[in-house]
């Protein structure tokens, strides 16, 4: 259908020569071109592909983008905890800079609450932000405030590009993206864990349940943790006990209600009452990030580390950094996935520039170099889409849930 769609306007110009073909005949002729050049229809639909970006990166909407972003200085809100992510976007700028005389200036947030916060006191006005690496309930509430440029995917050429239906790429915690914001890559919720640590288990077992940690913290008090809420790695782990300790409860995933918080929280909090005094520090303390739990499990202090890339694990274990024999695993029922996504203030500065980077960062040459490099975060495009490296999955909750379960945990647990 897209070569249909993409060559509608060729095959109209030259009626003429068509004429004199059957279309029996002409059908005939195509397939033993295709036969000739061995062009499979995936590699014909690729091809189509990339004329379309072509097409679309010759319009005079994008040149017009590309004439006045030239110059810009892009300031781009992202979070700065990971060394690998932080490579991968001082290569970025240098490509960047490089093919579109643009600069990208990487912001290092601890949390993109602190961008939120910002455009939340700029209220629309000129902002010092260009651009933000943000999800989920920061989204929703940007969304919801009119704070964000629409209408991205038209202005942007490689968003073509995007496995939007493969993926399911347009709800982020349950709210439509609608153009607000651009899909960039996809976590998955896993732990990596010493081969040890769940040695009840059969190996060949990738999926646990809040039953088999409990069990593996009391045969191994202290070595197990989780980072501190509202930190997101900390978050996700208590929603993927909750979706467990709860059956997946339809109202998870719907915006919250006092009743549904009632009836399904009492399970999260009986189960941590059970598990804190047997976990690292008693569970009077907690590490800060999954950075930090990574540097306890890497010292061997811990024996459990979080994630939120799936192939995290086998990057660590290239680079020696953890055992060969560690474990991958995620919960029974799937692993938590979002994507993570790039969206530009409606009060950006530098809006053009902002553009042109989300276009170089959906480009094949630069999600090939996020998924082989250090980072190893799995692409969101059709050319590089790879169901191996991803994991089982589970449907992210709805924003609404994220800040009632960090404040009442910090009510519970966090003094």
């Amino acid at each position: 259908m897209m070569w249909q769609t993409s060559k509608h306007a060729n095959i109209r110009s030259r009626i003429g020569f068509f004429s004199s073909f059957s279309w029996a005949n002409l059908a005939l002729l195509f397939a033993v071109l295709l036969s000739v050049l061995s062009v499979s229809p995936v590699a014909l639909g690729n091809g189509t592909l990339k004329e379309t970006i072509s097409e679309l990166e010759a319009s005079q909407q994008w040149q017009q983008t590309l004439k006045e972003a030239r110059g810009q200085t892009v300031y781009f809100y992202a979070w700065g905890g990971s060394k690998p992510v932080n490579d991968y976007l001082r290569w970025a700028a240098r490509e960047i800079a490089s093919r579109y005389k643009v600069r990208l200036r990487h912001v290092k947030v601890a949390d993109i609450s602190e961008a939120v916060s910002r455009l939340k006191a700029e209220d629309g006005s000129k902002s010092a932000i260009d651009l933000l690496w943000v999800n989920g309930e920061n989204f929703s509430y940007l969304k919801a405030q009119k704070l964000l440029l629409g209408k991205l995917p038209s202005a942007i050429p490689n968003t073509t590009l995007l496995a939007t239906e493969q993926l399911s790429l347009h709800n982020d915690f349950g709210v439509p993206m609608e153009g607000y914001e651009v899909p960039w890559g996809v976590g998955q919720f896993n732990l990596i864990a010493n081969q040890s640590l769940f040695s009840a288990k059969n190996p060949e077992q990738n999926s646990i349940t809040p039953a088999d940690i409990l069990s593996a913290a009391e045969r191994n008090p202290g070595r197990i943790s989780y980072p501190r809420p509202p930190e997101f790695h900390g978050t996700t782990f208590l929603k993927q006990l909750l979706v467990a300790l709860t059956d997946s409860d339809p109202r998870l995933f719907a915006l919250v209600t006092p009743n549904a918080q009632q009836q399904l929280l009492p399970a999260l909090w009986h189960y941590l009452d059970k598990l804190h005094p047997i976990i690292w520090q008693n569970g009077s303390a907690f590490p800060s990030s999954n950075t930090e739990q990574l540097a306890l499990f890497t010292q061997q202090q811990l024996d459990l580390a979080v994630s939120f890339n799936p192939n995290q694990m086998a990057k660590e274990q290239s680079e020696k950094r953890i055992a060969s024999n560690a474990q991958r695993l995620f919960f029974d029922g799937g692993a938590i996935t979002n994507s993570h996504n790039l969206a530009i203030p409606k009060g950006a500065q530098s809006p053009a520039g902002a553009k042109v980077v989300i276009h170089f960062l959906l480009s094949e040459l630069a999600q090939k170099h996020k998924v082989d490099g250090s980072w190893g975060d799995p692409a969101v495009i059709r050319p590089l889409l790879d169901p191996a490296s991803t994991l089982p999955a589970q449907q992210e909750l709805h924003s609404s849930w994220q800040q009632v379960i960090e404040d009442t945990w910090q009510q519970k647990y966090g003094a």
